[in-house]
């Protein structure tokens, strides 16, 4: 079974003072782990233990992790993990303010933003850190998260999964049509090769050596042959089929297959000199671009 890297997961628990913990995490599709951590002031001491924790359990992603506090009676709309410093707010403002009126600063349009990038005005008061208990209940809502957020990749993997079913079945269902056209094009090659000589003079064509004739229309034909390239585009996309069924960490490597599936579709491509293989091979081509896409968010 394959997991998507993009996923999310939430779980909140009511601690002392009537306040609601929530430990939220989301993620989209990164060639490594990114992470991304916003935690509330009093676990700010656990932040290296924390990143340690869903690093072991999460492998890739851009990973948005966000633990915080809010009045359980407010409930989800307005959270107090960080709010305005009212009083540092106001000191600051005050200070700017005379400032201003001392070097004659006419422009305060940025007083407002440059006041919220000032220490301590988006900062909750109470800073003191977790207990051993309060921690345990921290974890115990960390793992819950985890547990939610597996899931929600899971579900989407599945999805993942059978799109990618789909659409292998596609490019199977495609290459058996390219056989009908494989001898009519040999005899039409053939064909033509004739035609090309009979304009010949008739001292040029009994000039002409049969043997090394035939030699070199065999050797012009298997050029043009694509049982090779049907084999391996075949085998392929058994192989794709069969790494989906690992278990997680295969993303990098239905990448690869999907370039080496890429490759034996350009090669067939180069070798239709006919108008219909080419169109196929162009739907080939087209579905193949939509797997590349979505392996990129294979966990």
């Amino acid at each position: 079974m394959i997991y998507s890297m993009t996923g999310y997961g939430k779980a909140e628990c009511l601690v002392a003072n009537n306040k609601k913990l929530v430990v939220e995490i989301k993620s989209l599709n990164s060639k490594s782990l990114d992470l991304s951590v916003r935690i509330a002031p009093q676990l700010r001491s656990k932040e290296l233990e924390i990143r340690t924790l869903i690093a072991q359990r999460l492998e890739r992603g851009k990973l948005d992790l966000s633990i915080y506090y809010q009045d359980a009676a407010q409930g989800d709309a307005t959270s107090s993990f960080a709010p305005i410093n009212r009083e540092a707010f106001a000191y600051y403002y005050r200070e700017l303010i005379a400032l201003q009126k001392e070097l004659g600063w006419a422009n305060n349009q940025d007083i407002v933003s440059a006041i919220l990038r000032m220490p301590d005005v988006t900062k909750v008061q109470d800073s003191s850190e977790v207990n051993e208990e309060e921690w345990a209940v921290v974890l115990q809502t960390f793992e819950e998260a985890i547990k939610q957020f597996n899931a929600f990749r899971e579900q989407e993997g599945a999805s993942l999964y059978q799109m990618f079913c789909e659409k292998l079945d596609a490019i199977a269902a495609l290459l058996t049509e390219v056989e009908p056209y494989e001898q009519s094009r040999v005899e039409k090659i053939k064909a033509r090769i004739e035609a090309n000589l009979e304009q010949l003079s008739a001292t040029t064509q009994q000039a002409i050596d049969r043997n090394r004739l035939e030699q070199e229309m065999i050797y012009y034909i298997e050029k043009l042959d694509i049982n090779e390239e049907k084999v391996r585009l075949t085998n392929h996309l058994k192989y794709f089929r069969e790494t989906m069924g690992e278990t997680t960490g295969v993303g990098k490597k239905l990448g690869f297959i999907a370039q080496e599936m890429g490759r034996e579709i350009n090669t067939l491509g180069s070798k239709s000199n006919q108008s219909e293989m080419q169109i196929i091979v162009v739907k080939m081509k087209d579905i193949l671009e939509q797997i590349k896409e979505q392996v990129l968010n294979v966990l």
